[in-house]
């Protein structure tokens, strides 16, 4: 089966109580910690790059306290003590080892995931729920466009595995500095180009969106994975869907957090972006 459809039908199950095995800088910027634990047995296997939910320990606790899986949905303990909730991506899960990858961007303690990814060791524990999410790439394609930034990164490098060895089209990342560039494992007939942005803030970048308008249009059928900061990820849509004429079927296009905003403050314009894209406004 493939990684595009396993995410979205995979089986409910309650959160899991992992355990950090190892950490990993893969750049200055980002850092990768490996999760496992017995609780990790029967974690839905092809989810790479699958949205996940990490629950995260309250100041004061070293082992977050999670929800239990009532008839009617998670059943969560009082706001003072519920673990903080962060969207992340599968980076990588190898069910042989029981070991779940997880990217993390670094930006100090100004976001409590990054905060915990800075401040985690060995043996540190944290919550996860899912699998879940849209497809992220259509197999049937006759070529690829994934475009993104750092956030994006796990993402791609997951549909790039998944990818046939024959797959061509272009791949676009947006990072702040030449340090965060990295090798990527890419099909013989697709191209990465990283871009720059220096010290333009995320959300008045327009690199990527430019970058994107530029390239030149292969003929056939495009699958567009697309994720990252949330004002690129809409105008790069936007001109997919008005100025490609690239059919909603075809387009993973996900904005995974907003400059400036945390994820609470970003929940609900999220998910309306998100579901005007499966409704068809917008």
């Amino acid at each position: 089966m493939s990684t595009s459809s396993t995410a979205s039908t995979a089986t409910r199950s309650p959160p899991r109580l992992l355990f950090v095995q190892r950490i990993e800088n893969l750049s200055p910027g980002m850092r990768r910690i490996t999760l496992g634990g017995a609780a990790l047995a029967g974690f839905p296997e092809n989810s790479d790059g699958a949205h996940i939910k990490l629950l995260l320990p309250r100041e004061g606790q070293t082992v977050p306290l999670l929800p239990i899986l009532g008839p009617s949905g998670p059943i969560w303990p009082s706001d003072e003590l519920r673990p903080i909730s962060r969207t992340y991506t599968v980076s990588r899960y190898d069910a042989g080892a029981a070991e779940l990858d997880v990217d993390f961007v670094l930006h100090g303690d100004d976001g409590p995931a990054s905060r915990w990814a800075l401040h985690a060791g060995i043996g540190s524990a944290i919550g996860v729920a899912g699998p879940g999410g849209p497809s992220l790439y259509q197999p049937d394609a006759d070529w690829y466009l994934l475009a993104g930034d750092m956030s994006s990164l796990p993402l791609i490098c997951a549909v790039l595995r998944a990818l046939p060895a024959s797959a061509c089209g272009h791949v676009l990342i947006e990072v702040p500095d030449m340090e965060e560039i990295r090798s990527l494992s890419l099909p013989d007939e697709m191209d990465a180009h990283w871009l720059v942005r220096g010290d333009v803030r995320p959300g008045a970048s327009t690199l990527l969106t430019d970058s994107v308008c530029k390239i030149a249009w292969p003929r056939g059928r495009a699958s567009i994975t697309l994720a990252g900061e949330n004002a690129q990820v809409i105008a790069i849509r936007n001109f997919l869907l008005r100025e490609r004429r690239v059919s909603r079927a075809m387009m993973y296009a996900v904005p995974y957090w907003k400059d400036a905003h945390s994820e609470e403050s970003y929940h609900a314009e999220r998910h309306r972006i998100m579901d005007e894209m499966k409704s068809g406004a917008g």
